[in-house]
């Protein structure tokens, strides 16, 4: 009887430590784990392209913040324009003389009301989208470049190059169906001086009425309470021509000036 007793006692004794045991193991290994999910983590980070860093360089340079809580007016071919920024909410306005009229288009947050003489009037579908475009495109080149951090946005680096003799870093802006507007079909190339870090030229190919190719050249830079604004000088290249041979023919002088896009008399409606 004595044996037996104390062969349990022994298997008892032995059961227990084993328990031990295994909980130790336990206990061990989970820091273990933890480390390696932290690893696995970090390496899984990834870190911002170099477009994307060119146009986060660019929207700095050209006012950065400011444009977040921006309200300006200006007057671009005979129109005057206003937009107000609050965040990603905005409101955009352009008042114009029509057959004696007084037209004002304003856009809230992508919603188009059209006034005249101080009266709302009803616009077929085909319009509305036309004049929401109209505004759209005006407030966009004038606020270059604000808008190239929107969702709808796809930015690819493409090469650095020298323009009459500054160095350029070029990249490639197209557009997601979603979002991206009635010509989300065209296709953009901004030229960042890689040394001021602003927008010097771009250009872009078109679809619509049977297509084209234009170059624009800034000039008349100025900054207004912390915003650049500039005037562009617009050059016709021959359909088909690559955006990235562009400015080689401007400086070669094979390209015709179409005209000149000039935001003029530019104010801060909360100065």
């Amino acid at each position: 009887m004595k044996i037996n007793y104390y062969l349990i006692t022994l298997l008892v004794l032995l059961g227990l430590s084993s328990c031990k045991s295994k909980e130790k193991e336990k206990i061990v290994e989970k820091p273990i784990l933890k480390i390696t999910q932290s690893i696995d983590k970090t390496t899984q980070r990834e870190e911002p392209d170099e477009a994307e860093t060119l146009v986060q360089q660019a929207i700095t340079a050209h006012g950065g913040d400011r444009y977040n809580k921006a309200h300006y007016s200006f007057t671009f071919r005979d129109k005057d324009y206003t937009f107000q920024n609050d965040g990603n909410k905005y409101i955009y306005t352009v008042s114009m003389k029509e057959k004696g009229n007084e037209v004002i288009d304003l856009l809230d947050n992508g919603k188009l009301l059209r006034k005249v003489n101080g009266k709302p009037v009803s616009l077929s579908p085909k319009d509305t989208a036309k004049y929401t475009e109209a505004l759209n495109s005006v407030i966009y080149f004038a606020t270059l470049p604000h808008k190239l951090n929107d969702k709808a946005v796809n930015k690819t680096y493409i090469e650095h190059i020298t323009i009459k003799g500054e160095d350029y870093k070029a990249i490639e802006v197209t557009f997601d169906q979603k979002g991206g507007g009635t010509d989300h079909d065209d296709v953009f190339m901004y030229w960042i001086n890689a040394k001021s870090k602003t927008i010097d030229y771009l250009a872009y190919k078109y679809e619509t009425n049977d297509g084209g190719v234009r170059l624009r050249s800034s000039y008349n830079r100025r900054t207004v309470d912390g915003i650049i604004f500039q005037d562009y000088i617009n050059y016709k290249a021959p359909i088909g021509t690559t955006l990235t041979d562009l400015p080689s023919l401007l400086e070669k002088g094979k390209l015709e000036e179409l005209s000149r896009i000039e935001t003029e008399n530019v104010v801060n409606l909360d100065k």
